[in-house]
């Protein structure tokens, strides 16, 4: 069992971690090169005997804690970077920097993970392994996990690795996840559609892209709807268009852009090929030519039964029983974390922070939103489930 005053012992934290939180939050930094936010993670954690690592593509470091004796060898992941985007929430501590916001929780990630640090380091003696801490940037699509391992920056390999992310419309203080997918592989797509332009008032004289464009925007629905399977999930969205410069003007070329998510190896490669297929062969018939380009994004972010069963224990234990809850099905949003997943078992799990005693939370903004709000009073659950998924791992490994 885990020593009973873990949770109390992140709620006397809570005013050190939401401090941290409102700093980062203040300051929101982008993509892989996230200074000033690593800055105020180790001036937070400098009085204790953490062994850092950092270098290479990013600012992500990892921090080390060596415990009392040898043993199992344990990973905690935090990401740091915000989204491009205002925010309009009027908190005191709002973002002072124009464009960008920390909308997806990272501020919060990174302060629970720095408080379990502080957790883990009181009892360090009292336990065998080590635990690696791991501040990632670049989460927001700049595939900072895999900069950050590619750099060695996690070697050797933990034996396990978990995550949080939080969830403010989910109920607060509540603990989610599942086994398997968990969340799903991202790709993005670019099509330009090419035919010849000219004056909006003659198209027969031109070969005028945008009805092609308009039709394979429909036919990659009905692809979709007719060519997978629905029981294994795959959403193609066309989130931008664009040509034109004048009403009054056909253009030669349409821009296309959108996303590709799957849950599965298979289906993954099967819709890239489709996508291409579809679209140049649509594009023929209206005597045009489609140029399809697929960019691999994130993987499908896969959590070992093993791992995610520890975690459900750990939630019971400081929590209650009735505080985990078992999706039923994937996430179609994607999470880089997912890099770590493919070399180590773990698995991440997802905290709501709605208000607490909130019975509408469902309505609360989701993450992304510039309205976005987090209850700050669930950040010491998530540093006590952090780390009591450390402590139970080098205690038992997952027996």
């Amino acid at each position: 069992m885990l020593h009973p005053d873990l949770l109390d012992a992140a709620r006397a934290l809570s005013d050190r971690i939401v401090t941290l939180r409102r700093q980062i939050h203040a300051e929101p930094e982008l993509g892989l090169e996230t200074p000033k936010t690593l800055a105020k993670v180790r001036a937070a954690l400098a009085h204790l005997p953490l062994e850092w690592r950092e270098g290479g593509r990013t600012t992500g470091a990892v921090a080390t804690l060596k415990c009392g004796q040898p043993g199992r060898r344990v990973l905690l992941r935090g990401d740091m970077d915000a989204l491009p985007m205002d925010e309009q929430t009027g908190l005191d501590f709002a973002s002072a920097v124009p464009g960008r916001m920390h909308a997806c929780g990272h501020d919060t990630h990174t302060a629970m993970l720095a408080g379990a640090a502080e957790l883990l380091a009181a009892r360090a003696q009292e336990l065998s392994g080590e635990i690696q801490f791991m501040f990632q940037p670049g989460e927001e699509g700049f595939h900072g996990a895999r900069h950050m391992l590619d750099d060695g920056l996690i070697d050797p390999l933990p034996e396990a690795a978990f995550a949080l992310h939080v969830m403010p419309n989910a109920r607060h203080g509540a603990v989610a996840g599942r086994a398997g997918a968990l969340m799903a592989a991202a790709d993005q797509f670019d099509i330009v559609v090419k035919g010849s332009g000219g004056h909006a008032s003659m198209p027969h004289d031109t070969h005028d892209p945008v009805p092609g464009a308009c039709a394979i925007v429909t036919a990659l629905q009905a692809m979709v709807t007719r060519r997978f399977n629905a029981a294994d999930a795959v959403v193609v969205t066309v989130s931008m268009i664009h040509a034109g410069t004048a009403h009054n003007v056909i253009a030669d070329e349409v821009a296309l852009r959108g996303t590709i998510r799957t849950l599965s190896p298979h289906h993954r490669e099967k819709a890239h090929a489709l996508l291409a297929e579809t679209a140049e062969a649509i594009a023929k018939g209206y005597g045009l030519t489609a140029e399809v380009t697929v960019t691999p994004g994130f993987p499908v972010t896969l959590c070992d039964p093993r791992a995610v069963a520890l975690g459900q224990a750990v939630t019971g234990e400081l929590f209650g029983a009735g505080e985990w809850v078992s999706l039923p099905a994937p996430i179609m949003g994607a999470e880089d974390f997912s890099y770590v997943l493919e070399q180590v078992p773990g698995a991440m799990f997802f905290l709501g922070v709605a208000a607490e005693g909130d019975d509408d939370w469902r309505s609360a903004c989701s993450i992304h939103s510039p309205r976005m709000m987090v209850d700050e009073a669930a950040l010491p659950r998530g540093t006590a489930l952090l780390a009591g998924c450390a402590i139970r791992f080098l205690e038992s490994g997952f027996d």
